[in-house]
Order: structure tokens, then sequence, then C-alpha cells
């Protein structure tokens, strides 16, 4: 063996083993490891299970049902009702709010005057909880009080503009109260992402003569992919749980015309005392979020292990 291989080996018998690295960060983590298994495994796996017993005001796990649950679940209008607002009120607000955030964002993004005053207003509406939010656009859009009102008085008498009493379009009066608060932190998310961007691009750009519109659509948003991703994530999240916006604004009325998936489980499993029921809605909550999280999950990072 020569010198070289032996110093090669005396390294490697001194250098510790993988597991011992880090053991202070490993440990840290180990409190967080087991919560997460405990309180979202654990329960997640506990709720399922009683989806498929007939538990009323407490847990019957002995009471076992089946799809019984699952099958009144899906034969119930409020249900159905529920799940229809929410892909309306989901993909309305996926799309604007990011649509919006990013515009807001690149205006910010050409270093405008009072940047740091307008940042603050526009941002301000996500600082504000659900609820009150709910109860400003509630006020806002009351035609007694609010919007119309206002337009009203000003001379357009035939203005009409009541979509909280309306059942065929409060899902849309609902969606603006989440867009005002939710646009304001999408736009913060991108302009930290545009602002990470490489200065010799927009020179390089404006040395080709490319308008700066196609600079932020054919070269800013790919670069951006992580940002857009997070905030996706995030919007998503906020979508799949809305409920205290809907409580405030309508209470699911007028009659359950915004109904929302969240209300339904809520309503279920505290107010008309049926666990099972709540629990087989809340499995379906969860089964849409994964039915988007782990194609997501591998095309993020299956694709580039496989590629």
């Amino acid at each position: 063996m020569s010198s070289t291989d032996a110093g090669q080996l005396d390294t490697a018998m001194k250098r510790p083993p993988r597991l011992l690295k880090n053991l202070a960060a490993k440990f840290a983590a180990v409190p967080m490891v087991l919560i997460a298994l405990v309180i979202f495994v654990g329960c997640t796996i506990w709720t399922i299970y009683h989806s498929f017993t007939r538990s009323r005001l407490l847990p019957a796990p002995e009471k076992w049902v089946g799809l019984e649950n699952y099958e009144r679940l899906w034969s119930e209008s409020r249900w159905l009702i529920s799940i229809e607002n929410l892909a309306i009120y989901g993909f309305f607000s996926l799309i604007l709010s990011l649509s919006i955030g990013f515009i807001l964002a690149a205006l910010l993004d050409r270093k405008i005057r009072f940047e740091n005053t307008i940042r603050t207003i526009i941002l301000y509406p996500f600082a504000l909880s659900f609820v009150v939010t709910g109860l400003a656009w509630q006020w806002i859009l009351n035609p007694q009080l609010g919007l119309q009102n206002v337009v009203r008085n000003w001379g357009w008498e035939t203005f009409t503009f009541d979509p909280l009493n309306n059942a065929e379009i409060v899902i849309y009066g609902i969606l603006i109260a989440g867009i005002w608060q939710g646009s304001g932190f999408v736009m913060v998310l991108l302009l930290a992402g545009m602002r990470g961007i490489d200065e010799d691009i927009w020179k390089a750009s404006r040395v080709e003569g490319i308008p700066a519109w196609k600079t932020y659509i054919f070269i800013v948003m790919p670069m951006m992919r992580p940002v857009f991703v997070t905030a996706i994530v995030i919007i998503a999240s906020g979508i799949i749980k809305v409920y205290d916006l809907v409580v405030a604004q309508t209470s699911g009325g007028p009659g359950i015309a915004s109904e929302v998936p969240a209300k339904y489980v809520i309503e279920k499993m505290f107010f008309s005392q049926n666990l099972g029921l709540g629990f087989a809605a809340s499995t379906m909550m969860l089964l849409s979020v994964l039915i988007v999280l782990i194609p997501w999950a591998y095309l993020e990072f299956g694709g580039k292990k496989n590629g």
C-alpha cells in the first residue's frame, strides 16, 4: 500500500460516520418530527378510521359501517354545493391573486416614488383577520349602506350590486373579499423574487431593445418558478380551509348557496353531532389536497432525481 493510500485510509477512519454529523441539529429536530408523526399522521389515520364508523356525539370505533358515510355524503346537495363553491372560489382566487399580485409587484419593481408607502397600504389588508375582512366587505356590499347606495346617491339610480343576497353570485362576493386580503401578500412574495433577479439580465434586455413587459413575461417569470410554487401552495392552503370569511359575510347563505367544505365539516361535527359524517367530509378534503400534491411532488422531486 502506498503512502498516499495509507493516508487516505487513515483520514477515512478518523472521519466520523455520517449519522454522527450535526448531532445538535438532529436532536433539535426530534420534537418537531415526533409532533408531526403523532399529531398530523396519527390524527389523520384516526380520522380516516372513524369516518367508516357510525360515530355521533362521541367516537364509536366499534360501530363499523363501511362506506355508508361516504355514500350519504355524496348524496347530500349541501355537500355538492360546497364542493362547487370551493371549485369556483379556488379557481378564480388562484388565478386572480397571482395575476394581480404579479402586476402590482412588477409596478413596484420599477422603483416608483413612495414605494414603501404604497407597498404598506397594499399589504395592510393581509394583517387583518378573515372575520374583520368579512364584516368589512359585508358592509361594503350591503345595498342599503355600501357601494350600491353610494353609486345611487351619485345619480345612477338604477345601479344594482348586491351579490351577498343573490344565491347565483354570492360566492363571487366572497371572492372579492378574499382577493382583496390576499393579493398584497402574493405581491410581496413575487416582489422579493423579482428583486433577486440579476441586474445584468435587465441590462442585457435593454441593450437588445426588449420591452419591459416582455422581459417580465418571458424572462423573469420562468426564473421565478420556485417563488410561484411557494405562492401557489400558500394560496391553495388558504382556499381549502376557507371558513371564517364565509361565516363573517354570509353564514353560508342565502340558504346554503355559499356553503364551503370546511363549514360543512364544522356544522356536522359540532352542531349536528355527527362525527362520522364530518370525518368523512374532512377525509375527502384531505384527498383533494393529496390529488394535487402528490403529482406535483413527483414532478418536482422525483422527475429531477430520475433525470
